[in-house]
């Protein structure tokens, strides 16, 4: 698998995690700010737009800002969502 593609992947994992355990906060707040970010991420990987206008450094730093839920599953999807962007 290419790193786009495992980027791509990667990115769904972290939707889907995050629509399936915030519905209440998706609307509003950091974690609606952080499921738009990847869903704009996505959608430039699909249209092959600039990598560069990839947005989705410090969803990390964002979420423990707001949360400090440091055993969150969704951390771990996130940051290595971070890290195959970084090398994309």
């Amino acid at each position: 698998m290419d790193k786009k593609s495992e980027l791509c992947l990667q990115i769904k994992i972290v939707i889907d995690y995050i629509e399936n355990n915030y519905q209440s906060e998706m609307k509003q707040g950091v974690i609606s700010t952080i499921l738009s970010r990847y869903k704009n991420a996505l959608q430039i990987l699909k249209d092959d737009k600039n990598k560069d206008q990839l947005n989705i450094a410090g969803g990390v730093m964002a979420y423990l800002d707001s949360y400090s839920d440091y055993e969150n599953p969704l951390l771990k999807e996130m940051h290595q969502a971070e890290e195959l962007a970084e090398k994309l």
